[in-house]
């Protein structure tokens, strides 16, 4: 019983650890990346709620790859901790065994393993689309703030904007040319209009709204015919209608893997465009394969059970092995789409790995019981 709580308590504070440094990553490579979600505003208009919404929902898409190493800190620093304590010689001269530490180490690897699988296969390409979604559906707050001065903005699909000062809501010296046809309505001859172009003097900016005052519309003709020429005091233009470049169709980390599976047994499927095989490959191998390889690390972290007279040498080599195998994880899961021996390397390998690592813990701690 006493044993049972001693597990208990190692248990919940790897995953404390885990948790804490887990989500100091995150939130660390969220910030960095919530800088350039800054051009939602700025060159795009959104409004401030869609880009605290977008931010908060691509954290759920930052997480999952913090998970592995994050799970490597928490148990070094967790065994590491306990043996220069001599908490765990303590603990064996009570007859608790080493292989049963293994176990435990193990046992929450699962626990990890569990919840990245849960993070990679569901809540994080539901979370990226759900922020994908949110960037189609939004208005734009206003266009003001996407227009800078002197320089030509092309936010817009179809539309070109150059203002020459801007103060307040207010715009000077407005060029404005169309060619997505957002203004083809300006035009008396609708059918040969081609390019719209509009100059005015002043301008003012009333969220989506344009009012141009003092200029000129003038629209090109497809047969090289003379421009049409029309001239204004006012001209009121909605662009409530208008697309930002910013991309809203799902990619395909924000697509299900329900949906990618589906894509990969039967090319015609008509929920994706199932031509990229190789990146669909590549995606799920990453999803459903790459978290079997924390077991693996927990196996590697159990070798600083093993006595030894260097043990400086021995964290280093064991966290060196340990950061390496990550690195080889995600070195070699954006080739798995690619070349199949890669592909046959990297679902085997961690399978090969707990086997091998676990029979020789047990086999070690065996000799080491029976020399005792």
């Amino acid at each position: 019983m006493l044993q049972n709580k001693i597990y208990q308590n190692f248990f919940i504070e790897i995953i404390k650890n885990f948790a804490v440094i887990l989500f100091g990553l995150s939130i660390i490579a969220l910030t960095v990346r919530a800088v350039n979600f800054l051009d939602l505003i700025v060159d795009n208009g959104y409004p401030l709620s869609a880009y605290f919404k977008y931010s908060f929902l691509n954290l759920l898409g930052i997480a999952p790859k913090f998970i592995p190493f994050s799970f490597l800190i928490a148990l070094l620093i967790f065994v590491i901790k306990h043996l220069e304590d001599s908490e765990f010689l303590i603990l064996y001269t009570s007859g608790v065994k080493k292989i049963n530490l293994v176990n435990l180490f193990f046992l929450t690897s699962i626990v990890v393993l569990i919840f990245y699988l849960f993070l990679s296969t569901f809540l994080t390409p539901y979370a990226l689309n759900k922020s994908r979604k949110l960037l189609s559906q939004d208005n734009l707050n206003s266009i003001l703030p996407t227009l800078k001065t002197q320089q030509f903005n092309d936010s817009f699909k179809g539309l070109i904007f150059f203002v020459e000062k801007k103060t307040g809501n207010e715009i000077q010296n407005v060029f404005l040319q169309d060619k997505g046809k957002h203004l083809k309505n300006l035009s008396s001859n609708i059918s040969s209009n081609n390019i719209t172009n509009i100059i005015a003097k002043n301008g003012i900016i009333e969220k989506q709204k344009l009012i141009l005052l003092n200029g000129q519309i003038i629209s090109s003709k497809k047969n090289n015919a003379k421009n049409e020429i029309i001239k204004f005091e006012q001209l009121n233009i909605d662009l409530s209608d208008i697309n930002t470049r910013t991309i809203k169709s799902p990619k395909l980390q924000e697509t299900s893997t329900v949906t990618l599976i589906r894509c990969l047994l039967d090319q015609n499927y008509l929920g994706l465009n199932c031509e990229a095989q190789k990146e669909i490959i590549a995606s799920l191998n990453r999803r459903l394969i790459l978290p079997f390889y924390i077991p693996v690390i927990s196996l590697i972290c159990s070798l600083l059970l093993i006595k030894s007279d260097k043990k400086i040498l021995q964290k280093n080599i064991i966290f060196l092995t340990s950061f390496l195998l990550l690195i080889f994880t995600e070195v070699i899961v954006r080739y798995t789409g690619i070349n199949y021996f890669s592909r046959l390397i990297f679902l085997f390998t961690p399978f090969v790995l707990l086997v091998s690592l676990y029979s020789s813990l047990v086999y070690k701690f065996s000799n080491y019981a029976k020399i005792k």
